[in-house]
């Protein structure tokens, strides 16, 4: 979820609704705080495609051009990908294919490869994980004394400004 500054930049954008699969998340909290509509689904008793089925159904009810994973920590099924082809994007903590892990996992990969830079990918999701064609990359530099904390902090900002300027570009390119 963008921070409240990041909102004022989204003005050509028709934001429908936040989806979450975990009742208390941050993003659900933020999204109500914003005004934005929020929606929990829980997996709970549903095979991957039976979920799916239901976040399609949520897309097409509301209209949906793009769907943007931000965090999302679900592998998505075919049922989704398939009508939402090149218009899933996902948003990585590495520049891919390096460190395709996941949270502070990739970080920690980064530091420990001693990496001089690192930065996030936003890339289209396909069946594989991490494996859809990129869409945009930014770089930041990595300071001696980052540890993987910091270096999330750093990142996620860069990924918020990544976000922004792909949302814009696709903006553009839809009028």
């Amino acid at each position: 979820m963008l921070d409240a500054k990041a909102k004022g930049d989204l003005k050509f954008i028709d934001l429908k609704f936040v989806l979450s699969d975990k009742k208390d998340s941050g993003a659900l909290q933020k999204a109500r705080s914003a005004g934005i509509k929020d929606i929990f689904l829980d997996p709970k008793g549903k095979s991957k495609s039976e979920y799916d089925a239901h976040c399609l159904a949520l897309c097409r009810q509301h209209k949906i051009d793009y769907i943007l994973l931000i965090g999302y920590m679900r592998i998505i099924s075919f049922v989704l990908i398939e009508p939402y082809k090149n218009r899933i994007l996902n948003i990585h903590p590495s520049l891919l294919p390096k460190y395709p892990g996941m949270d502070l996992d990739v970080h920690k990969a980064a530091l420990e490869a001693k990496e001089k830079e690192t930065g996030c990918t936003l890339h289209f999701v396909d069946e594989g994980v991490d494996t859809g064609k990129i869409f945009m990359q930014e770089k930041v530099v990595i300071a001696p004394d980052d540890t993987p904390e910091t270096l999330k902090k750093k990142v996620q900002v860069k990924e918020q400004e990544v976000i922004l300027k792909a949302l814009k570009m696709l903006s553009e390119e839809k009028n």
